[in-house]
């Protein structure tokens, strides 16, 4: 019963996020920093309230490491928006999976965690993947397929630091931090960026905070009522996801080479998750 709940919570999580991007690529007439801005206000409306709620202290104990995570969440954020402007959802999404190849490298060099011999020939494999899509799959803008890999090193970088904070730190505080230095400076540089919404726009824009927190909320339900080698691989349903709307709403077209590396890049990951967890000594 707990696996089938998991599943639909990590489907219910995948759907919210690939709603997100789809609703940030529909609106690539607005700047990615008017994107961030509404990005975090949506969430805030969430977090702010709970965290008065529950008397959670606001600032945190580890306020170094929370103000970097909120950085590299921040410059994260902003290169993937940016890079939707370039990309096809698909391509880009899957370019920010490659996040935990790079947390993977970082947490070896930085915290010391072993990584298995198979886990650096999964990790060839990915970039692989990446170098077949950048070099094969048809018309792939540069400054897209570099935003894209700055937003998934980030992104790498914003794991280990959650995995050095541990669980010092309430969740909700992380996030608040990060949402809160999102609408500081995606607040300031919109001030030259700034595209008047309309009212549809506005409730587009708005809709983007509850969507991410939707995601990251049924995420986190899905990992605390079951395995997470069970449930981690179905994170990466949101590519499928993104290249079934990328295709049918954008129009997007994908030709095998991308879809070989997208396929690459994922059969990596996902088996790089199962190894980690069944802890195989290979």
């Amino acid at each position: 019963m707990n696996s089938s709940k998991a599943i639909f919570y990590m489907i219910f999580s995948v759907i919210a996020f690939a709603l997100m991007n789809a609703v940030v690529k529909y609106l690539n007439d607005f700047s990615a920093y008017q994107i961030v801005f509404f990005r975090s206000i949506g969430t805030l409306f969430f977090t702010i309230p709970l965290i008065l709620k529950h008397q959670i202290p606001i600032l945190g104990n580890n306020k170094k490491w929370l103000l970097i995570r909120g950085v590299a969440g921040v410059i994260s954020l902003t290169c993937f928006f940016q890079s939707l402007n370039y990309l096809t959802l698909g391509t880009a999404v899957s370019l920010r999976y490659t996040s935990p190849i790079f947390a993977s490298i970082f947490a070896f060099f930085f915290l010391k965690e072993k990584i298995k011999p198979m886990q650096w020939l999964l990790f060839l494999v990915a970039f692989i993947g990446v170098l077949t899509i950048k070099g094969f799959g048809g018309n792939i803008n540069s400054i897209g397929f570099i935003l894209a890999i700055l937003s998934a090193i980030f992104l790498g970088v914003i794991f280990v630091l959650i995995r050095k904070i541990g669980d010092s730190e309430n969740p909700l505080v992380i996030i608040n931090y990060f949402m809160v230095m999102a609408f500081v400076f995606g607040g300031v540089m919109s001030i030259n960026h700034w595209k008047s919404p309309n009212f549809i726009e506005w409730l587009l824009l708005l809709s983007l905070g509850v969507f991410g927190y939707v995601g990251q909320l049924y995420l986190t339900k899905a990992f605390q009522t079951h395995e997470t080698n069970v449930i981690a691989p179905l994170k990466y349903l949101e590519v499928v996801f993104m290249i079934m709307i990328g295709a049918f709403w954008f129009g997007e077209i994908y030709n095998l080479w991308t879809l070989l590396g997208i396929l690459l890049i994922m059969f990596s990951l996902i088996y790089n998750v199962y190894l980690k967890r069944k802890k195989v000594n290979i």
